[in-house]
Formats: structure tokens, C-alpha cells, sequence
């Protein structure tokens, strides 16, 4: 395949990537050997995906410290609690989602913004489909100017298309270049950085970087914080070769904290085995 007909492939060869992916490799691979992961690995993944929840949660306006999210069940509630229960819910969603994701991303990204959304007072409607021209966009954390929905539309079908077609690049870059785009675009009326990073980790998962979904991504972007987010956002939508760049090292920081999180969760229980 030539880099004219993948596109994503140039973005691993930008200054900095190379270095990214290959150290966010080898955090992987050091969690994946650790010797917890041969008898508790379901436990692992179980811890990683309620913190990855609680940090896309915290991202979305709702920093609820872990316990809270491991001991409240009240996620009906208007505001903060709906917010953390999105998370959950989606988080819980994106491993049944992968072999779909593989054949049709679109109806994974619906799927993901109906079990976001369903029961939130969102307008029935609206739920699960891109918004449409004049609809209003509810997203307080990222401020950038919005696309209109034939633009919307135009770039998630390209986005599609590029990740049917199939690529050499990094699944640091791919999922990096999905998060990013998905945040841009914010297609849905409601709850789009939660898809977004959700969609993120699918591409983690799918792609066999992190197969047993054990390196949440959402806890280092947390970690990170907002505003360091938004800046190496800020660098994804201008499209430079140094804004790619940044927004790439970005995500790949961010899943090596994630890796720093379950690594301790694996230290956690070796001491409780010992």
C-alpha cells in the first residue's frame, strides 16, 4: 500500500511519533508481562475500566474521586451523575463493539452515542445519529468553532473509509487521529468527548496494541488535565505537521500513564496474593 493511498501512514514518520509509539510499546508490553496478568488478568481489566470511565468522566465536567464512582449507583440523576454513568456505560459498551467497529465505525459511533445518551432527556430523536443543520451542540469543554453538519458528515464518511481501507500506521496514530477527529467534529448533540475517547480505546483494543484493555487511555488524559487536552487539541485542528505531532505524543503520554495505573493495580494485588 502507498502512503498516497493511506493517508495515515505519513502521520508516524512526523517528528517525535516514532519515539511515541514506540515507548508507549514497550509500557504495554512491561504491564502485559507483569506476573499478575497470568492468573488475574479479568481483574485487571475489570479495575482499568471503571478508572478509564471515572477519567473520560472527569474530562466531561464530572471529577468524582474513584470510590465515589465504585460506590454510587444513583446515575439517573440530572448533571454530574448522568455524566459518570455515560462513562460506565460506555465503557462496559466498547468491548462488544469491536468485531462491528471492524466492518462499520458509523454504526459503532451511533451505537455509542445511544447507549451515552438513552435516558439522559436527550431529545429521542437526536439520539444516535449526527446532528443535523441547525441543531445545537451541548460539549462546554471544548469551545472550538463547530463544524456545520455537511461538513460533519463529509468527514465522518471520509474517517470511515480510511479505517475500512485499512492502514500501516501505528494503532497509536489511528486511534490518536479517530480521537481527535471525533472531538473536532462533534457530531452528536451530547456527549461527544465521552464517544470520542471511548472510540479511542476500541481502536486500542481492536487494533491488538492492548487486546485485553487493561492501559486506559481516559485515565492520563485525565491525569493530564484539561487544559494540556484542549492545547494538544488545539494542535490536531490546525492540521501542522507540529500540531499532529503534539496531539499523537499526547495520546501516546496518555496511555503510558494509563499503563503507570494498571501497573499499580497489578502491585496492588500481588501484595494482597502475597
Amino acid at each position: 500500500m502507498s502512503t498516497t493511498a493511506d493517508p495515515l501512514a505519513p502521520l508516524a514518520a512526523l517528528p517525535g511519533v516514532a519515539e511515541a509509539v514506540d515507548s508507549v510499546r514497550k509500557n504495554v508490553d512491561r504491564v502485559y508481562g507483569h506476573r499478575i496478568m497470568r492468573r488475574r488478568s479479568t481483574e485487571v481489566t475489570s479495575e482499568a475500566a471503571l478508572r478509564g470511565a471515572r477519567g473520560s468522566a472527569a474530562l466531561g465536567g464530572a471529577d468524582w474521586a474513584l470510590e465515589e464512582v465504585r460506590r454510587r449507583t444513583d446515575f439517573g440523576v440530572e448533571g454530574e451523575p448522568r455524566t459518570v454513568g455515560a462513562a460506565l456505560r460506555l465503557t462496559a459498551e466498547a468491548g462488544q463493539l469491536l468485531g462491528v467497529w471492524r466492518q462499520s465505525p458509523l454504526r459503532v459511533l451511533a451505537r455509542l452515542h445511544l447507549v451515552a445518551a438513552g435516558g439522559s432527556g436527550v431529545p429521542e430523536e437526536s439520539v444516535g445519529r449526527p446532528r443535523l443543520a441547525g441543531e445545537a451542540v451541548d460539549e462546554p469543554l471544548v469551545g472550538l468553532a463547530l463544524p456545520d453538519a455537511d461538513e460533519v458528515a463529509g468527514r465522518l464518511d471520509g474517517l470511515a473509509r480510511l479505517l475500512l481501507a485499512g492502514t500501516r500506521a501505528p494503532a497509536l496514530v489511528v486511534a490518536a487521529v479517530v480521537h481527535g477527529e471525533l472531538l473536532a467534529l462533534r457530531p452528536f448533540g451530547s456527549y461527544n468527548g465521552l464517544v470520542a475517547r471511548t472510540a479511542e480505546r476500541i481502536v486500542l483494543v481492536g487494533s491488538g496494541l492492548d487486546p485485553k484493555s487493561i492501559c486506559p487511555a481516559e485515565v492520563g488524559h485525565a491525569e493530564l488535565g484539561r487544559d494540556a487536552y484542549l492545547a494538544a487539541l488545539d494542535g490536531y485542528v490546525s492540521g501542522t505537521p507540529e500540531g499532529m505531532a503534539a496531539w499523537i505524543a499526547h495520546c501516546g503520554r496518555a496511555v503510558e500513564l494509563g499503563v503507570r495505573e494498571s501497573t499499580a493495580v497489578c502491585e496492588a494485588l500481588q501484595r494482597g496474593a502475597a
